[in-house]
């Protein structure tokens, strides 16, 4: 059973991936990287790697999604003032 959980979140995981890649808006691309990091997340608590899994969740999930947000409005900021 968790076996057919872990494919279920892997696929969805890749969906994320080209959601991602091939989005043209580059908030909804942040969030679908941010959803990839948190299903991977997942996936390593149900494999029993909780420290994986925190240090994933803090750092990929959480971190790098913030600091992509913040780039992302500086960007924003400096469009808006030309």
């Amino acid at each position: 059973m968790i076996t057919l959980f872990i494919v279920v979140l892997g696929i969805i995981m890749i969906m994320a991936a080209l959601m991602a890649i091939y989005q043209k808006n580059l908030l909804s691309a942040i969030v679908a990287s941010g959803v990839i990091s948190l299903l991977a997340s997942v996936i390593y608590i149900l494999l029993a790697a909780p420290d994986v899994a925190m240090t994933e969740a803090a750092i990929g999930s959480g971190l790098t999604t913030i600091v992509f947000l913040y780039t992302l409005n500086k960007i924003n900021k400096i469009k808006a003032k030309k």
